[in-house]
């Protein structure tokens, strides 16, 4: 919530933010049985106190939806390579994003607005993807996952 509710760049019809990022670094430390739920939460409620209520529920499911592909590929699918996993994870979790964010898009307004806002949204998904890789090579080279994973539970 806090990243992408604090954190946003605004724009004609909307913003883009690095919420994402912190959706991806959940995944590492709460899991696939977590992750989804904090995910869409956080996520959904950014949006409903920001002012964007009819972007609340498919907010909800397409970021339960892409967390959730993201921790399975991670744990279950790669799960012998934590940081291919990750990438294979976020990669195919961030490309459901995009597509699902524009399909609601042609549904809300219209084509022409959804495949312009198609960029936007791409860069703010590689970003979140690679602030999140940074933060879990760094965390797990000093220790701070293990430690945050004992803590989560």
């Amino acid at each position: 919530f806090v990243f992408t509710y604090t954190f946003k760049i605004p724009f004609v019809n909307g913003y883009t933010h690095i919420g994402d990022s912190m959706i991806f670094l959940a995944i590492v430390f709460l899991g696939w049985k977590k992750a989804p739920l904090a995910a869409c939460i956080g996520a959904a409620l950014a949006d409903l106190i920001g002012g964007y209520s009819a972007w609340v529920a498919p907010t909800f499911i397409i970021k339960f939806i892409m967390a959730l592909i993201c921790a399975l590929i991670m744990e279950k699918v790669i799960k012998n390579n934590k940081i291919v996993g990750y990438i294979v994870g976020a990669i195919l979790g961030g490309v459901w994003q995009i597509v699902a964010y524009t399909v609601v898009k042609i549904f809300l307004f219209d084509k022409a607005y959804a495949f312009s806002s198609l960029p936007t949204l791409a860069i703010q998904t590689v970003v979140g993807v690679v602030v999140a890789a940074v933060f879990i090579v760094v965390f797990d080279k000093t220790k701070v996952t293990a430690k945050l994973k004992k803590m989560v539970g």
